[in-house]
């Protein structure tokens, strides 16, 4: 059933970073992005609210925005159940192989279990003939070895510096690689030295040293969250952006004048779920309006 506008939901949910550091709040620009009314559209006030300048109001939606309140679904929706997604035993091996260098200067093995709610990757037998530290960490898109790493990754950790005796084992969390962290294809070495005139240019500061593919072993995840795109409508009217491999939605650009109950409803899903999907989602306005041109998650194993 379609959520009308003028419903008001009474729900703002605390922002949080993701993993590409950019806020929902904030556009490229630093700035707040646009809300998704359109310009000359203006909230209805209660008829037992007192009249307020465009000051005060603007003051008043801002406030909402910024003071979190407990997640309240619509009526409509309140007999769904709790969104779900099953679990990995801990200790469960993701991931594991041998690493060493293209000249053989650095040798260490790694596995990623599971931990938790998330998943940590643990380096062992680590020895290096290199003079310099060396630094590992799962990135998505493969660089070639001599590049020059220009940020670093996920599960990043200093290895050690010269040893010919293996160096104990040292695990470091997966931190931001959400619930399926297969998407993290390759596994890269490289120096972590200090800037100094004398070292080679070819294991220089951030030179990557070696580059290997990630086999990933990821037990299916079963969940009762389902989005099914049922079509533009009033309060949602945004795009899907990207489709899962079996075509389910994954993805969706929020529009002008898109409400978060209404976007909920477009796709067969609770409020509840919706937040669950996107804890990093943001409403204003006590119609629970959404930042148009932000983009929002609707895959579970990408939460």
């Amino acid at each position: 059933m379609t959520v009308h506008r003028g419903l008001a939901i009474g729900l703002v949910v605390v922002a949080a970073v993701g993993l590409s550091g950019c806020s929902l709040l904030r556009g490229d620009s630093g700035g707040l992005p646009a809300p998704s009314r359109s310009a000359s559209a203006t909230p209805t006030a209660s008829p037992s609210a007192p009249a307020t300048s465009d000051a005060d109001s603007e003051a008043e939606r801002l406030r909402e925005s910024a003071s979190p309140r407990p997640p309240t679904a619509a009526p409509s929706q309140a007999s769904m159940p709790a969104p779900t997604i099953s679990t990995i035993p801990d200790g469960t091996v993701l991931a594991e192989a041998d690493v060493t260098s293209p000249k053989g200067s650095v040798h260490f093995h790694y596995r990623v279990v599971a931990a938790g709610d998330s998943y940590a990757i643990e380096y062992s037998g680590f020895t290096s003939t290199l003079p310099v530290p060396v630094g590992v960490m799962l990135i998505d898109k493969a660089p070639a070895v001599g590049d020059g790493i220009t940020a670093h990754g996920v599960g990043d950790h200093q290895l050690g510096g010269p040893t010919t005796t293996p160096a104990p084992t040292a695990s470091t969390p997966l931190t931001g690689s959400s619930y399926d962290p297969s998407w993290l294809g390759t596994i890269v070495t490289y120096s972590d030295a200090s800037s100094d005139p004398s070292i080679p240019v070819e294991i220089g500061p951030g030179k990557v040293l070696s580059v290997n593919s990630v086999r990933w072993s990821v037990p299916a995840r079963t969940t009762n969250v389902h989005p099914v795109d049922g079509g533009a409508r009033s309060g949602a009217n945004g795009t899907v952006s990207a489709t899962t491999a079996s075509g389910a939605p994954a993805s969706y650009v929020i529009a002008p004048d898109d409400l978060i109950a209404n976007v909920a409803d477009r796709f067969g899903i609770s409020v509840e779920a919706l937040i669950w999907l996107d804890p990093d989602l943001r409403v204003y306005g006590d119609q629970q309006w959404l930042y148009e041109g932000t983009t929002i998650n609707l895959d579970p194993v990408r939460r």
